[in-house]
């Protein structure tokens, strides 16, 4: 088969060269219309439900809300998890699907089973909607407005009619939340000492407000020839107006304006914005699932600056850079195509130098652009997009990939120059087709070997499978590219550029190194015991220092901005937490190296958040060009400023690792710690201890408990008997109390293009009253009127600003993060203190969950999936060897190739992450295939060529693989070198480590390979001519 495949490339060859032009435009072209994104989607296949309860507190939407709709969607296929969060007047149910479920049938399953559930709730609860469907990272672009010209209000309604409809026009945006201003609406705010006054009730007043306005359809009439639609007009359009309608005949009349003062007015407000540490208006963009971020954000400022004369005149002033991720985006992938490119280059300068001959090193590093951008071809026609991860899997690729060029054209061009000095030279396609042959058999089973390595990144579940898995594809289908390129396109060229010259001899530099090498192999042969028990000695101190490595799931994000939580006390009003926001914005601001701060309070009018006016987030822009290490100490100086206000808690996180950390369990944080159970008061207990014990802990920050009891609830209790005594119905009661604190809409106003809501409440200075609700005057059918404190119970007293479920269960969260150790001796530290400290009373259980427990089980995963690669490894070995003892040989290399890789990472702080597991995976294939080159080419020259297997032969053996081996390490390494350099920047945050451990570990293997391995074959190695022949007797293409 492969000598089929290789005549007919040979025997078309000018074909083969076309069509491989072809094939490099356009891959070319593709490459530069790919989608990019800095990652892929990371998160799980999930939908988030929303149903507003207005009024309703966190315990009532916990049973009246949110219970009802967790069983209705249980029932759905491929649930993995169903999480929720209940509050006041608001019900947040998240559902997560398994890994490979089709999105759009889970949404569509969701949709079905909620669709019946809207007549199970109490009257007054929205039905349950379905957030719209966004990217893994979800903010596209957060742009704030603020303004001394102009009112708050007026502010809020330019953006609401304004400019957030342009926004939301651009292709790719999902959705809008809008944070800050007023939104406007006209209000009948009753007086209740006027109502008193005319003894009035509110439920007259609400009857009278929605009896003045409204819209209704009339129809049409049909004449012989024609058909006129009837529109009626029954709004009242001004404030003016409506104060007008009579609320009761009679003398006096008592009119509306009598009673109430009718004017526009805010909505009640559940949240907040500051931008630059003044009050504003905050807009956050989230982009749609699997849109391209550059294109749309682009789209988004091309629309911001269409507005900019409009604001400007307005005296607006425009903040469009608060959040950009597309700035991450451009520096991160920056970084990695100059890390490829740079790479790429080094590549090319270590052929030349090499071979000596442009041609040569142009027929190997053909194979690069070839491999990489049809790999690109099958990605993009597979709809990935090009991110930070595919490029990783692209840069470890390309030493591979390079590596089944060099060995073609070495062995092609050291056979042309052995035919060159024959007396009777052989055919040049003979030559090239022989050479080719000689090592492809082995060169293809090498590489389908780094592929099954390469597959246990590819079966890793959860988070990171979704990171790393595009990069094994990416990286499997670089080097299978690659495999296609050295049976087709390699001996072509090679035929049609070397065969008609006269092959030169080595560089005298190659020679000279062959006779250093050559000296040095035969003492470490000729003293093989010795050189195993160092190479043994190596190997067991290596393992000595793996126990002593910490773990991180991943490294930290060098984006350029943090995002800050910050809880204060249940029950804080959003005045007191503006005014804590101006000052931490404050002093945030006076750091040289922020560019930009807002904060946003509690929730969005319509947002996914279920915050209450207590939580607020900080977004924080640094400066362009900010280091590394600058970012460290920013953050650290965050942390110090938010440590000078002690009635908050905080958290600082990178926004990515925001995104990954609640991806994983729900939760912000790394480190979380779920309690279970039923009485709420018993987790909240448990809860305080054990966030006492991970505050205990060294190297713990951001401790923080989830939802923590002692929100201010006023309750009130109806009294039954009173009722039934005085002849009052509860739900006339309840109503009456809902319009007078929540205000009840009584319809739409239509004023212009804009609708506003129509709505009665009270006046603002008896809301801001808790006196004033037991006050409130109530009337029956009879017309009893009597004050609520006289058929209810009215007191204040502590209640619950949320709760939690997992799974339909109770739980109480506590989160925190980690610094200046690692991840994985934290959590097992604060995992025994826990269960040492902390009694469990009664039914409750903990559960850890967060970063360190998914790199536990990616390990895991790892380790179980490696082992298994490592059998098909062995199957294939069998099928390449005739003996027991090579493939044995071939495995020896294993441990020490790792040697190195072990050393790299306790040089670099003794930190593993999966990318570094990743890394070692790398080398395992890598080395694997060296060695399968080297034992079979000893094969080759006893077995073909008649070479006797003495010491001589493994001499001659290594000498011949020298070159192939240096040039494959010093392409592969020169390759990750950027990578390596720059670690820890935006962009190689995951892949430098990956870098630093592959680096390392082809240092040792390629000392093993060039002196160890000769060694052990000559010690150990079975080699005879009688061994089966591999490769059948060759005749010409036909002509």
């Amino acid at each position: 088969m492969l000598a089929r495949i290789v005549k007919l490339s040979l025997r078309h060859r000018g074909i083969v060269i076309a069509l491989a032009l072809g094939l490099l435009g356009w891959g070319a072209y593709v490459a530069s219309q790919a989608p990019l994104d800095v990652f892929p989607e990371f998160v799980a296949p999930q939908v988030t439900i929303q149903a507003e309860a207005p009024g309703l507190s966190a315990e009532q939407v916990e049973m009246l809300v949110t219970r009802p709709i967790e069983s209705a969607v249980n029932g759905a296929a491929a649930l993995q998890s169903v999480r929720s969060e209940s509050i006041q007047g608001l019900s947040v149910v998240t559902v997560v699907f398994k890994d490979g479920t089709d999105i759009y049938i889970g949404r569509q399953s969701l949709a079905e089973k909620l669709g019946t559930l809207a007549r199970q709730l109490p009257e007054g609860v929205r039905p349950p909607t379905l957030s719209p469907l966004t990217s893994s990272t979800m903010d596209l672009l957060k742009v704030g407005f603020v303004s001394d010209k102009i009112s708050a209000r007026d502010l809020r309604t330019l953006v609401d009619w304004t400019i957030n409809p342009r926004l939301l026009a651009v292709n790719g945006v999902a959705a809008a939340s809008v944070f800050g201003g007023e939104v406007e609406q006209l209000q009948v705010q009753v007086a209740p000492e006027k109502l008193a006054a005319f003894d009035l009730t509110m439920n007259e007043v609400l009857e009278c407000a929605k009896a003045s306005t409204g819209v209704r359809g009339a129809g049409f009439i049909d004449t012989a020839g024609q058909r006129i639609v009837i529109q009626t007009n029954g709004q009242m359009f001004t404030p003016e107006e409506l104060g007008e309608v009579v609320v009761r005949k009679g003398s006096p009349v008592v009119r509306l304006r009598d009673v109430a003062k009718v004017a526009l007015g805010a909505e009640p407000k559940f949240g907040d914005a500051l931008i630059m540490g003044q009050p504003g208006v905050l807009i956050t963009l989230k982009s749609q699932y699997l849109a391209n971020t550059l294109t749309v954000t682009q789209g988004l400022e091309q629309a911001l600056d269409e507005l900019r004369p409009m604001l400007k005149a307005k005296g607006i002033t425009l903040y469009d850079r608060l959040h950009r991720p597309a700035t991450f985006i451009e520096t991160a992938l920056g970084n990695m195509q100059d890390s490829l490119l740079v790479g790429g280059a080094l590549v090319g300068i270590v052929l030349l130098l090499f071979l000596l001959d442009l041609r040569v090193a142009l027929i190997s590093f053909v194979s690069i652009p070839l491999s990489l951008l049809a790999a690109i071809l099958i990605l993009d026609w597979r709809g990935v997009s090009l991110n930070t991860m595919t490029l990783g899997g692209f840069a470890i690729a390309i030493g591979v990939v390079v590596d089944d060029a060099i060995i073609d054209v070495e062995n092609i061009l050291r056979r042309l120059r052995e035919n060159a000095s024959l007396p009777t030279p052989r055919e040049l396609w003979r030559v090239v087709l022989d050479a080719s042959l000689e090592v492809n058999n082995s060169v293809v089973y090498a590489t389908f070997i780094v592929a099954v390595v390469f597959l246990p990144v590819l079966t890793m579940s959860g988070l990171q499978g979704r990171f790393f898995g595009p990069m094994g594809v990416a990286f499997i289908l670089s080097i299978m590219a690659s495999l296609g390129v050295a049976l087709t396109v390699t001996p072509a060229m090679a035929l049609v550029f070397l065969g008609r010259t006269k092959p030169h001899a080595e560089p005298a530099w190659v020679r000279g190194l062959k006779v250093l090498h050559r000296d040095w192999l035969l003492f470490f042969a000729r003293w093989p015991g010795l050189t195993i028990t160092g190479a043994l000695a190596l190997v067991a101190g290596a393992c000595c220092l793996v126990p002593y490595f910490g773990g991180e799931l991943l490294p930290e994000f060098r984006e350029g901005h943090f995002v800050v939580g910050v809880k204060s006390r249940p029950g804080t009003s959003i005045e007191e937490a503006l005014r804590t926001g101006k000052q931490l914005s404050n002093l945030m601001l006076a750091n040289p190296h922020i560019a930009t701060v807002e904060q946003q309070v509690g929730r969005a009018e319509a947002g996914e958040d279920t915050w209450g006016p207590n939580q607020s987030e900080f977004h924080i822009e640094l400066k362009t060009g900010t280091t590394p290490k600058e970012e460290v100490a920013t953050q650290a100086a965050l942390r110090s400023t938010l440590a000078e206000f002690p009635g908050i808690q905080s958290e600082v996180m990178t926004f990515l690792g925001d995104r990954i950390s609640e991806s994983i369990s729900g939760e912000t944080s790394m480190v979380v710690v779920n309690v279970f159970g039923e009485n709420l008061d018993q987790l909240d207990a448990t809860a305080k201890k054990i966030a006492a014990q991970l505050a205990a802990t060294t190297g713990s920050a951001d401790v923080q408990v989830k939802a923590p009891p002692g929100a201010p609830v006023l309750a009130v209790h109806l009294r039954p008997e009173r009722l039934t005594q005085f002849g009052f119905r509860p739900l006339d009661v309840l109503e009456t109390v809902q319009t007078a604190f929540q205000g009840s809409d009584v319809t739409q106003m239509v004023r212009g293009n804009r609708i506003h809501k129509l709505a009665v409440i009270l006046d603002e200075g008896a809301r801001r009253d808790p006196e004033a609700v037991g006050d409130l005057l109530l009337v029956n059918g009879d017309g009893v009127r009597m004050a609520l404190r006289q058929l209810a119970d009215v007191e204040l007293t502590n209640g619950r600003p949320s709760i939690h479920h997992d799974g339909a269960r109770r739980r109480q969260t506590v989160t925190c993060n980690v610094g200046k150790r690692d991840l994985a001796s934290f959590v097992k530290e604060a995992r025994a203190k826990v269960q040492a400290q902390v009694k469990l009373p009664g039914d409750l259980y903990v559960q850890w969950s967060g970063a360190a427990e998914e790199q536990a089980k990616a390990r895991r995963e790892l380790l179980v999936h490696s082992l298994i690669a490592g059998l098909v490894v062995v199957l294939l070995l069998s099928l390449v060897f005739h003996r027991a003892s090579h493939v044995a040989l071939v495995l020896a290399n294993i441990p020490f190739a790792l040697v190195g890789g072990v050393l790299a990472v306790f040089a670099g702080g003794g930190l593993t992450s999966i990318g570094s597991l990743v890394g070692f995976v790398t080398l395992f294939g890598i080395s694997t295939r060296n060695s399968i080159m080297l034992i079979s080419h000893y094969e080759h020259l006893v077995e073909h060529e008649g070479a006797t297997w003495d010491l001589e032969t493994v001499a001659r053996g290594a000498s011949e693989r020298l070159l192939p081996i240096i040039m494959t390490a010093l392409v592969t390494a020169l390759g990750l070198l950027p990578l390596a350099l720059g670690s820890g920047e935006a962009g190689r945050e995951i892949e430098g480590p990956m870098a630093i451990v592959i680096l390392g570990g082809l240092v040792s293997s390629t000392l093993l390979n060039l002196l160890v391995l000769p060694s052990l074959a000559w010690k150990f190695g079975r080699f005879s001519k009688s061994e089966a022949e591999r490769f059948q007797p060759t005749s010409p293409p036909a002509t």
